[in-house]
């Protein structure tokens, strides 16, 4: 049996037109005429001695001997693709792409990336706001917040902030609201972007740790943390929130924490990455350039008598 391989082109052709199921899409694709491509996937039928795809009036569909092919091939330019990328990204020693939640993002990391910027000029910093967990090689990304419990195996990975949840309003609003039983029947605001937290650290357990019970509360319910505070910022209501969201609405005094008991949970903001790469000069300077940012953020925020959320 002959395993010499059929040229790259041939087998790139195949893969497009597997793919698509479709010599015209895999032809636009790939950036030659339909002609071409067909002229490759011809060569591979060659070379192969069988052919791969079933011609159909106006349509294609695999042979058998094109569905064993298929998979691998596919497999094996997604790898070749990982391995370009993780290639490339050590010559970009000028680039850095951070991905962060949506809330952390906006709350955190925008209002002062004016500072890393001006800073570090020579670095072109590039975010994506998502929570969806990326993949550092795939997704090129350099160094990744998350928020949770960890888990972060085979990466370097360190606690960036731990944070405490209490109840913020308006100062206008905390007027009327000066104590927590006040709150039974004020509009409540709820993150439940924070729901996998296990135990729970919502309404229900802030209620019960002030000897209030576990009284029926009803509430505006928001997908996302940085919605959430919003809506408080607006005097829509009272929202509880992580202090680290909230922080520069608790500092600029638009948003107050007025009660002195807080919960506190082992879930917690990470600075993650691939291992070794936290020496890199554009990933160890926006890690400094964030520890000295996180520190004087809390430094500035109120203190507050925390409460494990597992002792409720």
């Amino acid at each position: 049996m002959n395993d010499r391989l059929p040229p790259l082109t041939a087998l790139r052709a195949f893969e497009a037109a597997a793919r698509h199921m479709s010599f015209a899409q895999a032809a636009a694709e790939l950036n030659v005429t339909p002609a071409a491509l067909s002229f490759q996937i011809k060569s591979l039928e060659e070379h192969l001695g069988a052919p791969v795809f079933r011609r159909l009036n106006r349509a294609v569909e695999l042979t058998e001997e094109g569905e064993a092919l298929r998979a691998g091939v596919h497999d094996g330019f997604d790898l070749i693709t990982t391995a370009w990328r993780s290639a490339r990204r050590q010559t970009q020693s000028n680039t850095l792409t951070v991905t962060a939640g949506p809330a952390f993002t906006a709350k955190v990391l925008a209002p002062r990336l004016f500072q890393f910027a001006q800073a570090h000029p020579d670095i072109d910093l590039r975010f994506s706001a998502s929570l969806r967990i990326m993949d550092f090689v795939r997704d090129d990304i350099d160094v990744a917040i998350r928020f949770g419990y960890g888990g972060d195996e085979g990466l370097y990975s360190r606690a960036l902030i731990r944070e405490w949840i209490a109840p913020m309003m308006t100062p206008a609003l905390a007027k009327d609201l000066d104590t927590p039983e006040k709150l039974l029947a004020a509009p409540l605001i709820f993150d439940d972007s924070v729901d996998f937290l296990s135990p729970k650290a919502d309404w229900a357990k802030w209620f019960k740790a002030n000897g209030l019970g576990t009284p029926l509360i009803k509430g505006s319910h928001f997908s996302q943390a940085d919605h959430a505070v919003d809506a408080a910022l607006a005097g829509g209501g009272v929202v509880l929130a992580r202090s680290t969201v909230a922080a520069h609405h608790l500092i600029d005094g638009q948003l107050v924490a007025p009660f002195d008991l807080a919960l506190s949970t082992e879930a917690h903001f990470r600075f993650v990455c691939p291992k070794g790469h936290e020496t890199k000069s554009q990933v160890a300077a926006f890690s400094d350039w964030l520890d000295q940012e996180i520190g004087a953020l809390t430094r500035r925020l109120p203190q507050k008598t925390l409460l494990p959320v597992s002792e409720i």
